[in-house]
C-alpha cells in the first residue's frame, strides 16, 4: 500500500507542486512559518537521495557513452544560459529579474528530470548520467556562467556560489554514495520510496519560496511567468531537436529534451536567497520555474510516451 501511495505521488508530482504553489500564493502563512534558510537542507536531502540511487551502472554510462553525455552537457550549459540572456534582452526585464532568470539558466539539470524521463519512456540511463554529470560540473560552471552573463549587472561571488553548490549538492550526493556502499540493505529498502520523497521535498521548496515571495510575485506579474514558460518550452524543444540533428535515437532525444528543459530551479532560488539578498525579485524566476517545469514535464511525458507507444 505504501509503495502504491509513493508511486501515485511521484506520478502526479506536477499536480502536487501546482497545488502547493497555489495554496502558498493564496495563503502565504501556510508555508511562511518555514524559513527560507531551510531550502538548502531540503535540497541537500534531495541530493542525498540522488546519491543513494546512483548505481555503478549509472556512473558507467558517463564512461561508456561519452558522446551522448558530452552532447547533453554541452546542450545543457550552452542552450539554457543563452536562452536566459536572450529572453532577458527581448523582454527588457529589470535587473533583479534578470539575475533570477540567468541563475535558472545556469543551474544543472532538474532533480525531477529522471522521473519525468521514466514516465516519458525515454532513455533513463542517459537521463541519470546527464543529471549526474551536469550536477558534478555545476560547482564550476554555474558560478562562472552567472559571472560571465550577469557580472556586468551585479557583483557575483563566484567562490561563495561554488562553495554553496558543493555544500548543498555535491557533499550530500557523496554522503548518499557512502551510505549505499556501507549500508546496502538499508539503502535497498528505502530506494523505492525516494521518488515520492523527492516530489514532496520539491513541493515544500516551492511552497517556501512562493509563500515568502507572494507579494513580489504579484508585483512581477505575468511578464516573468511568460519568460519562464518560454525559457522552459524552448529548452524542451531545442534539446529534442539537437538530439535529432546529431543522429540520436528517439528515446535519447526524449531524455535530452527533458534534461535540457528541466532545470534545478530550487538551487537557483537558494542561490538567489543566499548570494543576492539585496535583489529580492531574483528569487521569483526560480520559484515560477519550479512550478511550471513540473507541469510541462508531466505534459511532455504524456506526449512522448504516447508517440513511442
Amino acid at each position: 500500500m505504501m509503495k502504491k501511495i509513493c508511486d501515485f505521488i511521484a506520478r502526479w508530482m506536477g499536480v502536487l507542486v501546482l497545488l502547493v504553489a497555489v495554496v502558498s500564493f493564496l495563503l502565504p502563512d501556510s508555508f511562511a512559518w518555514i524559513e527560507t534558510k531551510n531550502i538548502n537542507p531540503l535540497l541537500g536531502l534531495i541530493m542525498f537521495g540522488m546519491g543513494l540511487t546512483l548505481a555503478p551502472s549509472d556512473l558507467k554510462v558517463v564512461l561508456s557513452r561519452p558522446k551522448d553525455i558530452l552532447i547533453g552537457s554541452l546542450t545543457q550549459f550552452l542552450v539554457m544560459p543563452s536562452l536566459a540572456w536572450l529572453l532577458c534582452q527581448v523582454f527588457s526585464l529589470p535587473d533583479e529579474l534578470v539575475i533570477g532568470v540567468i541563475l535558472v539558466g545556469c543551474c544543472p539539470g532538474g532533480t525531477a528530470s529522471n522521473v519525468i524521463t521514466y514516465l516519458a519512456k525515454g532513455d533513463l540511463a542517459l537521463s541519470v548520467g546527464m543529471t549526474a554529470t551536469s550536477t558534478l560540473l555545476a560547482p564550476l560552471l554555474t558560478p562562472f556562467l552567472v559571472w560571465l552573463i550577469a557580472g556586468t549587472i551585479v557583483e557575483v561571488d563566484t567562490v561563495g556560489m561554488l562553495l554553496s553548490i558543493v555544500y548543498v549538492v555535491i557533499a550530500p550526493i557523496i554522503a548518499g554514495l557512502i551510505c549505499q556502499q556501507f549500508l546496502p540493505r538499508l539503502t535497498h529498502s528505502v530506494v523505492p520510496y525516494l521518488p515520492a520523497f523527492s516530489s514532496l521535498a520539491i513541493a515544500f521548496v516551492v511552497g517556501i519560496v512562493v509563500s515568502h515571495t507572494a507579494d513580489k510575485l504579484m508585483a512581477a506579474g505575468l511578464l516573468v511567468i511568460l519568460v519562464v514558460i518560454t525559457h522552459n518550452v524552448l529548452g524542451l524543444v531545442i534539446g529534442y531537436f539537437v538530439g535529432k540533428v546529431v543522429g540520436l535515437s528517439r528515446r535519447k532525444c526524449v531524455a535530452l529534451s527533458i534534461e535540457v528543459g528541466m532545470q534545478n530551479s530550487g538551487l537557483a532560488s537558494s542561490l538567489a536567497v543566499v548570494h543576492f539578498a539585496l535583489y529580492p525579485l531574483a528569487t521569483i524566476p526560480g520559484a515560477v520555474f519550479s512550478v511550471w517545469h513540473n507541469i510541462s514535464g508531466a505534459i511532455v511525458a504524456k506526449i512522448y510516451s504516447r508517440k513511442i507507444n
